[in-house]
């Protein structure tokens, strides 16, 4: 069987978001005057990244909205009772240092390319359109694809098949004609892989364990220039990479 389609994730996948995040985040800590106490970089960031986490959580599992996991995330940071208005204006801050460190990885626009007449192109994201799809514009990179779909417009969210399926639906496909491609071992690559995709994880350098995938788990990637070779082989097996 082909492989007709390659659906992609967005943040650690197409862009790196964590440099970006860290970038920012830095130095929105410094223009706020919240690295003067003796707390260093490295620990704001730390802890930054638990509360993104956490917070993205209870938004995946519905227990606040889009608008509110961001304000929630400035309040518990900051340990403030913060009004809506003034964690709005808080992170709207903290985005505008953010963007300003927007990239693609160096090896997107390869690939991309490599694959322009071979597969169509969409994007399942579990964020929100009105992020991603101005994001997306900003990288130049929006009109590569045909179906931009994130989780806050279809009520459901990665790892859940249907989430996949929409994306799959988007392109007028079944699923075992699609690929996709994340960062994320188990809401993308056995998400994926479970809705009966061609899964293919991109775990850049090395960042987590390889483990047993199995005849039906994702494929493992260390860069974008391998997925050539997994497309034009499709074997639907969980093939590890060697890298690192």
């Amino acid at each position: 069987m082909s492989i007709d389609a390659v659906v992609w994730d967005i943040d650690d996948t197409l862009f790196d978001y964590t440099a970006a995040d860290r970038a920012g985040m830095r130095d929105h800590l410094a223009a706020e005057g919240l690295l003067d106490g003796g707390t260093t970089v490295e620990q704001a960031l730390g802890r930054w990244r638990e509360i993104t986490d956490a917070q993205w959580a209870r938004y995946a599992a519905g227990e606040t909205d889009w608008q509110g996991q961001r304000r929630d995330r400035v309040r518990v940071f900051l340990g403030e009772s913060l009004s809506d208005t003034e964690a709005d204006a808080w992170f709207d801050r903290y985005v505008t240092h953010y963007e300003g460190a927007w990239a693609l990885f160096p090896d997107v626009l390869p690939v991309l390319d490599a694959l322009v007449t071979s597969h169509r192109h969409a994007v399942l994201s579990n964020s929100s359109l009105l992020v991603q799809d101005r994001k997306l514009r900003v990288l130049g990179v929006h009109d590569r694809f045909e179906a931009i779909l994130c989780a806050a417009e279809l009520g459901v969210s990665k790892p859940a098949a249907a989430a996949f399926h929409a994306a799959c639906d988007a392109l007028g496909l079944p699923p075992h004609r699609v690929a996709y491609v994340g960062d994320h071992p188990e809401i993308d690559g056995r998400g994926a892989a479970d809705a009966g995709l061609l899964s293919v994880w991109i775990d850049r350098g090395g960042a987590h364990a390889a483990g047993a995938a199995g005849r039906t788990g994702p494929h493992r990637i260390g860069s974008l220039s391998e997925l050539p070779a997994i497309l034009d082989a499709d074997t639907r097996f969980g093939a590890w990479s060697t890298f690192g």
